[in-house]
């Protein structure tokens, strides 16, 4: 097992109801072309949550596998094949960019790897399941333990002159962004901040590694 999640940290880097499900059901589409699924159900019950400012972490062992317990997913023994595909994630908060940590997902200290995870810091999402399903970006939050809703990330929530704002291929989201559905190749941004440290420009596109 360590040598397969060794082995690929190379590779680069609707319904309104709430779901911490492993399959988002009832799928729309916003005006920007983005599929969405529910809302993504509350961070605060599963283990280990983030309610802090950043920097954000990636925990290793108990809290994790809590937390994917919680939300119907079970801990793999190695990366699933029956779907596999990738995401780019850009985080900013109030006009600087926010590492997403490496392992995201993973426990090397007991055997065991989420659907969703990452193996570096270049915020690329591994969606790498053994099931025919689909995942939000909100499940990601979830696996990660970083709270996330149109309202707040992490322990930072909006108002007094503060927004949370999302873009998926450089196009404004206004629903809930944990409503997102994980497609190949989508190029995500989240910004917290004042209107004036929103990102001047929106990245709509990644350059993903040859093989991803």
């Amino acid at each position: 097992m360590i040598a397969v999640l060794a082995g690929c940290g190379s590779s680069g880097g609707g319904g309104s109801s709430k779901t911490t499900s492993a399959s988002p059901p009832k799928k729309s589409t916003s005006s920007g072309g983005v599929e969405l699924g529910p809302a993504f159900g509350s961070f605060a019950s599963l283990p280990g949550a983030q309610n802090t400012p950043p920097p954000w972490t990636a925990d290793d062992g108990a809290p994790l596998k809590g937390r994917l317990t919680a939300m119907g997913l079970k801990p793999l023994s190695a990366e699933g094949t029956v779907i596999h595909i990738h995401q780019h994630l850009d985080i900013f908060v109030n006009g600087a960019k926010v590492t997403v940590p490496a392992l995201i997902g993973i426990s090397s200290a007991q055997q065991f790897i989420s659907d969703l995870h990452t193996h570096d810091t270049s915020g690329i999402i591994h969606v790498e399941s053994a099931t025919a399903s689909s995942y939000s970006l909100g499940q990601f939050f979830g696996v990660w333990g970083l709270p996330l809703s149109a309202t707040q990330i992490g322990s930072l929530k909006t108002g007094g002159g503060k927004v949370l704002k999302a873009w998926v291929n450089g196009k404004p989201v206004g629903a809930d962004p944990t409503r997102i559905v994980l497609a190949s190749h989508e190029e995500i941004v989240i910004a917290y901040g004042t209107p004036a440290q929103m990102p001047k420009s929106v990245p709509s596109s990644y350059p993903f590694p040859a093989g991803l």
